[in-house]
């Protein structure tokens, strides 16, 4: 015969453990003797009542603060224009040689400007919109589409590469739908020709990229495109990283000419959600970081 747990530790936080119900029903508060199982429904209501003491207000489920692990405390604020600010990358936040730049609102590369060939695209028409969309998104810095709320960007330079941060407040339902979008890019997009307006031909791979373990929801990709640059060959390459913290989210993304920048992307990222989680739990991000790797 199974031991019954102490009584504490059979009081329901939720009536929806039907299944707990039933099995606990035949346990007596003594430990002792098998009984007659008390009526289910009467029990039911007896755990939903205790719950509802128990309970931190406004939550049902999750951990003793009432928030998913990692997530912002219930209480957390939502994010602010300042806020937004206050939790974008700095130059300790990043290794080796990255220096901070003002004018980072205004990059655009035009290797990522192009019409997608739908040819490519023989099974499934709707795959290259999608594909499409990747590219403008991308030359716009916009891939979790339009902030519903605040949002700030930041920019760092490193040789020809380059680091991009946005942090902005958006739309749940809309953000997780974008984070889905992005998910499905790696098989949608595979590979595909893109042609700039002089009629010039691209080469465009899309695949997953490692994203740290941080935030609620995280999704990332490698993305890289084979043109020409001042009529030489060239292969523009991007790592992107977007996480989700509450309703609000950053992107990461690191490339460029000379090569992927996948370890600096992984590093923004650990180190942005850090930032960003401190500042709607109300807190000031530290200058110096100490979790560098």
């Amino acid at each position: 015969m199974s031991r019954c747990p102490p009584h504490p530790v059979r009081l329901l936080a939720s009536a929806l453990a039907a299944g707990a119900l039933l099995t606990t029903a035949a346990c007596s508060d003594d430990g002792g003797g098998s009984g007659a199982a008390p009526d289910t429904a009467a029990q039911a209501r007896a755990a939903e009542q205790e719950a509802a003491k128990r309970a931190p207000t406004g939550s049902a489920t999750g951990s003793a603060t009432g928030s998913p692990t990692g997530s912002p405390s219930a209480s957390a604020s939502a994010l602010t224009e300042s806020g937004a600010k206050a939790a974008l990358l700095t130059e300790a936040d990043l290794e080796d040689d990255w220096n901070q730049v003002r004018d980072a609102d205004k990059w655009r590369d035009r290797l990522l400007v192009g019409e997608v060939d739908v040819s490519d695209f023989l099974t499934a028409k709707t795959d290259a919109a999608d594909c499409q969309k990747l590219l403008d998104s991308l030359y716009r810095d916009d891939l979790l589409g339009e902030p519903s709320g605040p949002s700030a960007l930041t920019g760092f330079e490193q040789g020809d590469s380059r680091l991009l941060e946005q942090v902005a407040g958006y739309d749940r339902a809309g953000l997780d739908d974008r984070l889905k979008w992005l998910d499905s890019l790696p098989r949608k997009c595979d590979e595909f020709t893109a042609t700039d307006d002089n009629g010039e031909k691209r080469t465009v791979q899309v695949t997953e990229s490692s994203v740290p373990d941080v935030g609620d929801a995280r999704e990332g990709l490698h993305v890289t495109v084979r043109g020409t640059a001042a009529d030489n060959p060239a292969t523009l390459t991007l790592d992107i990283a977007a996480v989700r913290v509450g309703t609000s989210a950053l992107t990461v993304t690191g490339g460029g000419l000379d090569g992927d920048e996948i370890s600096s992307v992984e590093q923004g990222a650990r180190q942005g959600t850090e930032r960003l989680k401190t500042v709607l739990n109300g807190g000031t991000p530290s200058p110096q970081p100490t979790n560098l790797d």
